[in-house]
């Protein structure tokens, strides 16, 4: 993965208020460079290049700067943001290099595995992978095919942080993640049992039926359907609270490039798995924030889903700190209930999501024979400490 610019902290939304406007207009769909011009004049340059690397947002800032005259922008900053650029471009080769080698040892051994965010969304959102910055690869792979993966994988010189041991005890984890030995390659494989963030059991299997090729770098990679990754990073999104811009700028991105979308069967595909706010809310944020365009029919469901327009106000107060000035504890249990839906089923989400235990559960005996009963009554006690702290590392 690329270095990072700076190690600094955004300490409070107030104090990068010039960078962020900046930065909005950056990562807009449609730029104003003569109001970008105006903002550059008060925003710190050092300052701007920290907000976006925070937001993931390099490759927006650098093509929107590319676009104003010389004078207009430090050299200092055209040449950080072009060094950035390149480690990122660099970095990106070697993950999709590595992907296709796995991609093609799945297939050897007759695991089917989906592609999810990374490239494949670098790809159809953007049609440039230098655009959108990602730092591992994710896969859908089925359950019962987990295992034999897993050994592949180790035998590839990846690490896994989830044993064939606990596999055969039938423990689930958030994900199943692996590092490669020697650099700083992870990869996560994902299913239906995995992504609890989805209200309802996702349809893993209408998923790989309705699978796409997506040309990356010269090779087809099996990939979700347009419809089906929109509904996927919108819950992934409101999985995070939208604490980064680069989540809302994927959707703007990919509901600007696809221009073939079938909106009905997004809205089908977000209904499947009770999504449908958690879609509004992030259609909502691309729309009024980076101007995204939404057919006449979607900008009004949008329009008229109330809450999903609460969440997004909510969401735009902590979003330009990038995670250091995030929700508080009960804040963030309010936020996941109403993006469920009303009172009840959104108690139901909250409970789910609270003793559902993972490998972070497990990890905390070190001798990995807790009870299971112990660790679904733990979690909620280490969440609670976990987000109670201010900000993130």
């Amino acid at each position: 993965m690329a270095e990072p610019i700076s190690s600094s902290p955004i300490f409070g939304n107030a104090s990068f208020s010039s960078e962020w406007s900046a930065l909005l207009e950056c990562a807009s769909l449609a730029h104003d460079l003569q109001k970008l011009r105006s903002l550059l004049r008060s925003t710190d340059g050092d300052r701007l290049l920290v907000l976006a690397e925070e937001h993931g947002v390099i490759g927006q800032l650098a093509g929107c700067l590319r676009k104003l005259h010389e004078d207009s922008v430090p050299p200092g900053i055209r040449r950080a943001l072009a060094d950035c650029q390149r480690a990122q471009i660099f970095f990106s080769l070697r993950l999709t290099a590595e992907l296709f080698g796995l991609l093609e040892l799945f297939s050897s051994q007759g695991i089917g595995a989906l592609v999810v965010k990374g490239p494949v969304l670098a790809v159809q959102a953007y049609g440039d992978p230098a655009m959108r910055s990602y730092g591992d690869l994710d896969m859908l792979v089925r359950q019962g095919d987990i295992r034999r993966a897993t050994e592949l994988m180790s035998a590839a010189g990846y690490a896994p942080t989830v044993s064939l041991t606990t596999i055969d005890a039938g423990k689930i984890p958030g994900q199943y993640l692996f590092s490669k030995r020697d650099s700083k390659i992870i990869v996560e494989l994902h299913n239906d049992h995995t992504l609890r963030y989805f209200p309802r059991r996702l349809p893993l299997e209408e998923f790989f039926a309705r699978q796409i090729r997506v040309r990356v770098d010269g090779h087809d990679v099996s990939a979700l359907s347009v419809e089906d990754e929109l509904v996927l990073i919108c819950i992934h999104g409101a999985k995070h609270f939208w604490e980064r811009l680069m989540w809302i700028a994927d959707v703007a991105a990919l509901i600007s490039r696809q221009t073939a979308i079938n909106w009905e069967r997004v809205a089908d595909s977000a209904k499947a798995v009770g999504a449908e706010r958690m879609l509004h809310t992030g259609l909502r944020l691309a729309s009024d924030l980076l101007k995204a365009q939404l057919p006449g029919k979607v900008q009004a469901a949008v329009q008229a889903d109330t809450a999903a327009t609460r969440l997004a106000a909510q969401t735009r107060k902590w979003l330009p700190a990038a995670g250091f000035s995030p929700p508080g504890l009960f804040e963030r249990a309010l936020f996941r209930m109403r993006m469920r839906g009303n009172l009840i089923s959104g108690s139901a989400y909250l409970l789910r999501l609270a003793l559902s235990s993972t490998e972070e559960d497990w990890q905390s005996d070190a001798q990995g024979n807790r009870h299971p009963i112990l660790e679904v009554l733990r979690r909620p006690i280490r969440l609670a400490r976990k987000y109670s702290r201010a900000g993130r590392s």
